[in-house]
Formats: C-alpha cells, sequence, structure tokens
C-alpha cells in the first residue's frame, strides 16, 4: 500500500489540458488518482468545463477549475478595449494618411464597439462592413484594421487570429477619373468670388495638385505664401512627402483668404471628414458643375498642364511630385478636340 501511495504522490496534476469538442474547446485538469484494482493503472479524477472559443481560452480556465470551479469565467473584452490598446501601440508607427484612414474605419464599426469580441461571427463582421462600407478601399481598410484587433484579442486567448481575414471584399472598380472643364473652373471661380468659401477646397486642389487627404490636413505653418510653396503636407509615397507643392500666382490671393478664416487650432479646416466632404460637393452643386470627386481635381491639374498648356514632362512630374512620368499616362486627360489640334501641327510636305 505504501507503494501506491508514491505512486499517487508522484503523479502531478499538471496544469490542465484542452480538446476540441464539436466547435468549441473544453478545459479539463487532473484533480486526484483513484485505485481501481491492484493490479490495474490508476484512474485520473478530472474535472471539466467546455464552451469556450478558442484553445487559449480554454487553458487560462484551467487554474479556476483546479480551484474548484466557483470562480466565474471572465467575460471577453470588447472591441472598444482593442482599439484603446491598438491605438497606444501600432498605430503610433501609421503614418498620418493611414492613421485617417483607420480612423475612419473604427467610426464604421460603432454597431459593434462595446460587444464582446469572442461574441461575433464572420457573418456579424461581413453584415457591417456590407452596410457601412461604400467602396473597394474602405472595405478594405476596416477588415485590416479588424485584422489587427483580433491579432492582439488572439493573443489573450479570445478569438480566432484569422476570423477578419474571412470578410469578403466588393469588386474593385477603377474607374478613369474625369477632369473638371475650363466652363467648370470658370464657375468654381465665380462662386468663390461670390464669397462661397466652400469653392476654394476644389480650386485650391485645381491649381496644386493637392491630394484630398493633403488639404484636409493643411495647416497654416505649411503655407509659405512669399516663396510660393507648401512644405510638409505630402502624404503617402516618399515623393510626395518630401516635395513641397508650388502655389501659382493666381492662386495665392485665395490661399490668403484661407489663412485669414482658418481654424484656431491652426488647421485651415475643420478636422471633420464629413464636414469637409460634404462641403466639398456643396460648392460643386452651387457652381452647377458635375458632381466630380475630389480625386478629379488633381487628374485636371495634370490634365491642364501636360494638354492644355503643354508643360514638359518632367516638369509636370516636378508639380504633380510623382516618382516618374508614367504617370502622365493614368493622370493626362486628353480629348478628341486635343487630339486633332496636335495632329493638325503635321503641315503638307513641300
Amino acid at each position: 500500500m505504501s507503494e501506491k501511495k508514491r505512486r499517487l504522490k508522484s503523479r502531478g496534476n499538471g496544469t490542465g489540458t484542452a480538446f476540441k469538442r464539436g466547435s468549441t474547446w473544453t478545459a479539463q485538469v487532473v484533480v486526484g488518482w483513484k485505485i481501481i484494482a491492484e493490479d490495474k493503472p490508476l484512474r485520473a479524477i478530472t474535472r471539466s468545463k467546455g464552451g469556450f472559443k478558442t484553445r487559449d481560452a480554454a487553458l487560462q480556465y484551467c487554474p479556476v477549475l483546479k480551484a474548484g470551479g466557483h470562480q466565474k469565467q471572465q467575460s471577453a473584452p470588447t472591441m472598444m478595449k482593442y482599439w484603446d490598446t491598438y491605438k497606444d501601440g501600432p498605430y503610433k508607427a501609421l503614418s498620418a494618411s493611414k492613421q485617417q484612414a483607420y480612423r475612419t474605419a473604427w467610426k464604421k464599426l460603432e454597431s459593434i464597439q462595446h460587444v464582446p469580441i469572442d461574441q461575433l461571427t464572420v457573418a456579424d463582421l461581413q453584415q457591417v462592413v456590407s452596410e457601412k462600407c461604400n467602396s473597394y478601399y474602405t472595405t478594405r481598410d476596416v477588415r485590416a484594421l479588424l485584422i489587427s484587433l483580433y491579432r492582439i484579442a488572439a493573443a489573450e486567448g479570445w478569438v480566432r487570429q484569422e476570423i477578419p481575414t474571412f470578410i469578403q471584399l466588393p469588386a474593385l472598380e477603377e474607374t478613369e477619373q474625369t477632369p473638371f472643364s475650363e466652363t467648370e473652373q470658370k464657375a468654381l471661380w465665380k462662386t468663390y468670388e461670390a464669397g462661397d468659401l466652400r469653392a476654394a477646397a476644389p480650386l485650391l486642389m485645381i491649381y496644386t495638385g493637392m491630394m484630398p487627404g493633403e488639404a484636409m490636413a493643411l495647416k497654416v505653418d505649411m503655407i509659405d505664401i512669399e516663396g510660393h510653396r507648401i512644405h510638409g503636407a505630402g502624404m503617402k509615397t516618399k515623393v510626395r512627402k518630401k516635395t513641397d507643392i508650388v502655389l501659382a500666382e493666381a492662386i495665392i490671393p485665395l490661399v490668403q483668404d484661407l489663412i485669414d478664416h482658418a481654424q484656431p487650432s491652426g488647421y485651415i479646416w475643420k478636422r471633420v471628414e464629413k464636414e469637409w466632404y460634404d462641403n466639398y460637393y456643396a460648392a460643386l452643386q452651387a457652381a452647377g458643375c458635375r458632381k466630380l470627386t475630389p480625386y478629379s481635381c488633381r487628374h485636371t491639374t495634370a490634365t491642364a498642364l501636360a494638354v492644355t498648356k503643354n508643360v514638359a514632362p518632367q516638369t509636370v512630374k516636378k508639380i504633380m511630385r510623382w516618382s516618374t512620368t508614367a504617370m502622365l499616362d493614368r493622370y493626362a486627360h486628353p480629348d478628341q478636340k486635343d487630339a486633332l489640334k496636335a495632329v493638325n501641327r503635321l503641315k503638307k510636305a513641300r
């Protein structure tokens, strides 16, 4: 019998284990051993609890089982908790434009921000992005953000890390941007000169080639009126970040007007994306323009320089802050009239 006692003592209960049962995981610990017969192996006395979403969550519950299972299982943190954790960590290393994209993506997740993360299914996530995201790029940003949040939650054992990767993205439709016509540009100037400062946004982008994100983040201290330039406003590419934006003489009074009406914070416009876009489209409507996207302004700049004004490609590259002149194929939009004007330069051989 003493041998049996030594045998009992030498067999530790361990730290517990987990196994899958159906679609969930079960935590199990050994709390003792019992003798079935002198010639039979000892039989483990176990305690278990099922229903865990992940193996890690089941293993984390094993100490509770060992203690008798009286402690209430901890509830999973909400999405908000992981957003706060992400903002204090990896988010800070992102570029300004990517931070803005993720802030926008987080707003799209408003309906599930306070839901425990382990209660959300792939179908739940898909429903949110399908209802709140209206483009490929917005959906892509939301999914990328969710992947980051789930990575943190998975490290704590609450979810499977790959869940957001099952979100389906809409088809990417690369539509060609349409530049503003000369008539529309004149109408925008007329609207602005009549006192509607909302028209300043599309005009500034048309005359500088600025992207909408750059315009929204523009601050007074970035603008050098005397030097005819804007510095430190570039986003996304290395070339745009290090290259100053050139200010045409024609736009200087408008830029000064924007400075005079700047926000107390030093930004030219309020840092409210929806309001900025609403004002942009309201300006187009007031001027009687087509409902062209803000990116059409940048396409207008390239078309005016390369096609209408026949500026050398290398100079256009500098103004547009491209890394290569090959971008002209994407941004410059000659029409049939431009093509006819060019071909008429060919004279009859004599």
